[in-house]
């Protein structure tokens, strides 16, 4: 009998204790699906966002960022006990909360890393919230669809002119502003009484726009970006607005024919216009970063774009400015959007997001003035067109007149 209890004691400990230790253990919680509004605390002012999440067929928690028609998928989801992580899809930054089932809600910080100054902004999400600013605005006394010209006023005493476009029904508003060096992508938002409110956040960029009409029906309004980027901005209503035209702002210095350069490729070997693979074809030349918004709409249009074409005569190569100065790092940015984008066309690691310093890479422009800045080249090694900035999906006939233009362009190259 003694032996038996010898034998049996230590086994019931050990089930003890491990039944102790299950019991201390966090059990993971999880995201409810549905729509949450997420709210960004920037230079004290809230800027509201709408995120969707739900399962895919694997049961694996996915969420969406949503602004206007724009659903930008978020798959790499970790919830460890009450702490979830949200990668933000290519970019380098974060949303790291903790979840607070008896709020429907949850609390924490929107990160960005690998910046000069990285920094973390208030976070918060609520579920089952589907509104964007109010939940029950006022009854609208403005409509601001149409075309506005715009003037942005910046802290920094600097100043840039833009076009706003946006449609309104009832108090739903969307749109974008597009500016010389591209367009503020999709934005969302709405009329309460006289107050325009917009706000976009795709992972990368958080910006929250407010104004309000003077007696003459001029708009005067704030603009409050990233942590604590401040401006003021003015708009008339104008449906003969226009910008600089965007192939007459970067160009070749006199004494310049053609485009020339040697970077490293992900794999870290050089490839130069003069390699065999781009001679005698028609060859566009991206300049871009993993960093950029209005490159990631690019990109997303270009790499289908050159799977069609590819077999016809036409090369595509992406010129890299990343934030770090890092190979490694900077690999590991463009590897994350080369496999989202199915970028089969080949991303060479040509220098930082400086312009400055982009444009010292690139000695035969007269500057670096955007990213991304899309350089067209003929068979014969010619360039013969460059556009600075890109007017994405966002922008709606801006847009679509883009890419008429471009494909137009690019099918005369070929015949060539």
């Amino acid at each position: 009998m003694i032996n038996l209890i010898r034998k049996i004691f230590p086994g019931l400990i050990i089930s003890l204790l491990l039944l102790l230790l299950a019991s201390c253990q966090k059990k993971n919680k999880s995201l409810k699906p549905g729509t949450w509004r997420g709210i960004l605390t920037i230079s004290n002012q809230e800027l509201p966002f709408t995120m969707q999440v739900s399962q895919n067929p694997d049961g694996k928690t996915i969420a969406y960022l949503v602004n206007g028609a724009e659903k930008i998928l978020l798959d790499e989801i970790t919830i460890t006990g009450d702490s979830v992580t949200i990668p933000l899809h290519i970019f380098d930054a974060d949303l790291k909360a903790h979840i607070n089932d008896a709020e429907d809600g949850m609390k924490g910080k929107w990160i960005r890393y690998n910046l000069e100054e990285p920094y973390e902004v208030s976070f918060s999400a609520k579920h089952g919230a589907e509104y964007r600013f109010f939940r029950q605005p006022d009854k609208p006394t403005q409509n601001y669809s149409g075309k506005w010209e715009v003037l942005f006023k910046n802290e920094d005493g600097t100043e840039e002119k833009a076009i706003g476009v946006f449609d309104q029904n009832q108090n739903d508003l969307i749109g974008t502003f597009l500016s010389a060096t591209g367009d503020y992508r999709y934005l969302q938002g709405e009329v309460s009484g006289e107050t325009l409110r917009l706000s976009t956040f795709d992972g990368s960029h958080a910006y929250l726009f407010m104004a309000s009409p003077d007696k003459s029906g001029k708009l005067n309004g704030k603009f409050f970006s990233g942590k604590s980027g401040r401006s003021t901005w003015t708009a008339t209503r104008n449906e003969q607005a226009v910008l600089p035209a965007a192939d007459t702002l970067t160009y070749l210095k006199p004494g310049y024919e053609k485009l020339n350069f040697t970077f490293p490729d992900l794999n870290g070997q050089p490839v130069s216009l003069a390699d065999t693979r781009f001679q005698g074809k028609v060859v566009v030349v991206q300049l871009m970063g993993s960093w950029c918004p209005n490159c990631m709409d690019e990109t997303a249009y270009l790499a289908p774009f050159y799977n069609k074409h590819k077999a016809k005569g036409l090369e595509i190569v992406g010129l890299a400015y990343e934030q770090s100065p890092e190979f490694e790092k900077a690999k590991q940015r463009l590897e994350r959007l080369k496999a989202r984008f199915s970028v089969n066309y080949p991303l060479l690691v040509a220098g930082t997001h400086d312009k400055n310093a982009a444009a010292k890479t690139l000695p035969m422009l007269n500057h670096v003035m955007a990213f991304p800045t899309t350089i067209i080249i003929d068979k014969k090694g010619a360039v013969r067109r460059i556009h600075t900035g890109f007017s994405g999906p966002g922008t709606g006939r801006y847009y679509e007149a883009f890419v008429q233009d471009f494909e137009e362009t690019i099918a005369k190259l070929l015949q060539e």
